[in-house]
């Protein structure tokens, strides 16, 4: 799957007078009697940035108008914000009183609705039942008993016309399992003291942005489920001293079914209660921040779990009370059910879900997943596209484009500084562009033709048929004006029924042969094209580079979470960090490289900032090189030849080694002594340019990064 389809590239890179175009389009319309929405000039920079996308000036400028009407009637003409808007999850839910407690809830269906609990042995009674506020939708009740205190367990008994059912708040900021029964239900919190925050001006670093990928459950050696304080005394250290600075939180909402990885989210307001209390959460987020980190969450607004008991399907005896109508209400391929954009309460429920992990946990943004499923009304789901004509053909869902922007204009409104980035396939142009010039507002989207290439690479092709001209493009494809983050591996490939790039190249010999001295041929082979990839994977980054918890070290374990067919067991759903911290083991090697890497990324100034600049390809030679800033990066992917003095045009000076992947201290071979500089060779026919030839030995299967020194 590819961020860009490659004629949607081809058509991006090739210059051409896109202003013509876009007159035409739009006297085109007008012609047809169709009305071209008048919108501010920079609006169309999207259009200017790419001429091929003129001919759908009607349409980006449409949905920009979209936005901008929609943006006016939630905010009643701009006598509110937004933000004002969003902060639903401020009078839904339980809160606190002089008096006692008051629960809110929208239930436009409901007939009555009691509140039951172990503080009146789940009893219907009277003094629980809820009143609908006169003249709205919404359902209140206003406790002043004092059984009703923090650490209770309730639900709700919905009525409706024709039926009933138990269900969890909506609006629920702690949902708790019983380890018993299993079932879930919310939980009144309020402990007798509130978090104090350390950590109060945070300012997250982007440039680049390095995001280590993480589960908190699954982020310990033992076959069990790891908590919020786990992961800030014991793994917390290990990321800020890896040189990353962003945590990326897989699972943080909560979810039914642990298995989901966190996918099939429940109650969107609860932090997920299998880790720990909101405060220990709030503790984790305050400590990364304390050191350097920024912390984003995976947030799932792209769709919700079908349960109706812990979850919002049939909250009050209406399937689409939240949900699309219809054969848009259940996703095809993901068993879950598609939330109505459409819906200005559905807008509200989900504008306030961002706020509140910002205002609340102090969050530093978001990875939307699923964006692609949101975009189309196919969900993408056996789409190609293959042209721009397939971002504009009137399949795409209007009402999520909106949503999406809003949320993004949201969440920077709120923080300036805020990261989002869009878990999106298809290469909808735009995606990662500011509204005011015609984008949907992310900061970032996911490079995700990178990693499926790489399994290409490493599955279905020998060595010695990579290309190195190939592995530039596919590094380097993507839309010049938006940021994208780069990776070589995440969470998705290191699923059951999938594997990681190291288990591919490795096997089984990551079992019996990776012992220091008793490495085999596919050992040396794997380790040392892991190193490679990822090199080549951050070196080549637009904006920033992503690693999955383990991989960086070449982790031997799939992700398999407990179910029925594995006895539930813990034993894959875990990371198992005494391998790389093993000084006999081979991990260690891997795991010091990933840290000099990102050391030598660091080193550059401004490093995403540097346009990335090929030197030199040759296919036959498998021979790479390119420029970013200060850095030379080498790479000679052959399996089996080396080269002696292969040159390079470069500029005149002395260079020295920054980086080797043969180094010994990541486990190679060391043929190069890394410790001489390298001088170019005078050339009378480059010297007018202050080029010179840098000739260097390169080993086969190695990489290395070199900067001038001086001239």
């Amino acid at each position: 799957m590819a961020t860009t389809s490659k004629a949607a590239k081809n058509a991006a890179s090739k210059k051409d007078a896109g202003k013509k175009k876009a007159s035409a389009a739009k006297k085109s319309s007008a012609a047809k009697g169709e009305q071209v929405a008048e919108v501010a000039p920079q609006v169309l920079k999207l259009i200017k940035n790419d001429p091929y996308l003129a001919e759908y000036a009607p349409a980006i400028e449409g949905r920009h108008q979209n936005v901008l009407n929609k943006m006016n009637e939630l905010t009643n003409g701009g006598k509110q914000t937004l933000s004002d808007f969003a902060s639903g999850y401020l009078y839904f839910g339980l809160h606190k009183t002089e008096t006692g407690w008051v629960l809110r809830e929208w239930a436009p269906n409901a007939k009555a609705i009691f509140v039951v609990g172990d503080f009146n042995k789940w009893k219907e009674t009277t003094t629980y039942a809820m009143r609908r506020i006169k003249g709205t939708e919404n359902w209140e009740l206003k406790i002043n008993n004092k059984s009703f205190k923090h650490g209770c367990h309730y639900k709700l008994h919905v009525y409706w016309e024709g039926g009933m059912g138990e269900r969890i708040p909506a609006w629920s900021q702690r949902v708790v399992q019983d380890p018993d029964t299993h079932l879930f239900s919310a939980q009144v919190w309020e402990p007798k003291e509130e978090y104090k925050w350390k950590q109060t001006k945070f300012k997250p670093e982007t440039n680049p942005l390095l995001i280590y990928e993480c589960h908190i459950g699954m982020a310990q050696d033992k076959e069990g489920i790891g908590t919020y304080e786990e992961f800030r005394k014991n793994v917390l250290p290990r990321i800020a001293k890896s040189g990353y600075n962003c945590i990326q939180m897989m699972a943080i909402q909560e979810h039914p079914y642990y298995g989901s990885a966190g996918y099939h989210v429940s109650n969107f307001f609860a932090p997920s209660s299998r880790f720990g209390t909101p405060e220990e959460l709030k503790a984790l987020i305050d400590d990364a921040h304390a050191n350097g980190l920024s912390v984003i969450m995976d947030i799932v607004h792209s769709h919700s779990v079908k349960n109706e008991n812990e979850g919002l399907a049939n909250f009050a005896g209406d399937p689409c009370q939240y949900f699309y109508q219809g054969d848009r209400r259940e996703h095809p391929a993901w068993d879950s059910l598609c939330f109505d954009y459409g819906k200005n309460q559905v807008i509200h429920f989900l504008l306030s879900n961002c706020k509140y992990w910002l205002e609340e946990f102090h969050f530093d943004g978001f990875r939307f997943d699923g964006v692609t499923s949101m975009l189309y009304y196919s969900h993408g789901l056996g789409e190609t596209f293959t042209n721009y004509a397939d971002y504009y053909n009137g399949h795409e869902d209007d009402n999520a484009i909106t949503y999406l922007t809003l949320a993004n204009e949201l969440i920077h409104q709120l923080n300036r500084n805020a990261i989002t980035i869009a878990e999106e396939v298809s290469g909808m142009p735009g995606l990662a562009l500011p509204f005011k010039d015609g984008g949907y507002g992310f900061d970032y989207r996911m490079a995700m033709n990178i990693p499926d290439y790489w399994i290409k690479c490493t599955k279905d092709m020998r060595d010695e048929d990579w290309k190195p001209s190939a592995l530039f493009w596919e590094m380097t494809n993507r839309r010049q004006d938006e940021k994208t983050i780069s990776y070589a591996e995440s969470h998705d490939q290191a699923l059951v029924g999938d594997k990681t790039l190291i288990f591919r190249m490795v096997d089984s010999d990551m079992y019996w042969h990776f012992k220091k001295g008793d490495e085999t041929g596919n050992v040396v082979r794997g380790m040392a094209l892991h190193k490679m990839i990822r090199l080549l994977t951050a070196g080549t980054m637009n904006g920033g580079y992503l690693n999955f918890m383990g991989n960086e070290f070449g982790h031997p374990e799939w992700i398999d979470f407990p179910h029925e067919s594995n006895g539930w067991s813990y034993k894959y759903a875990r990371r198992q960090w005494n391998l790389v911290d093993d000084p006999s083991l081979c991990y260690h090697y891997l795991n010091d490289f990933d840290v000099a890497m990102l050391k030598v990324i660091k080193r550059q100034k401004q490093f995403q900032k540097q346009p990335v600049v090929e030197l030199w390809h040759h296919d036959s030679d498998q021979v790479l090189a390119f420029q970013r800033g200060d850095l030379l990066f080498f790479f000679n992917f052959s399996p089996y030849r080396s080269y002696t003095g292969y040159g390079f045009m470069v500029r005149q000076g002395a260079y020295e080694y920054l980086l080797n992947t043969d180094d010994v201290a990541f486990g190679g071979q060391g043929i190069n002594d890394d410790r001489m500089q390298h001088f170019t060779l005078y050339d009378a026919a480059l010297a007018r340019e202050n080029k010179g030839w840098l000739k260097l030995y390169l080993p086969a299967r190695t990489a290395c990064v070199l900067r001038q020194v001086r001239e």
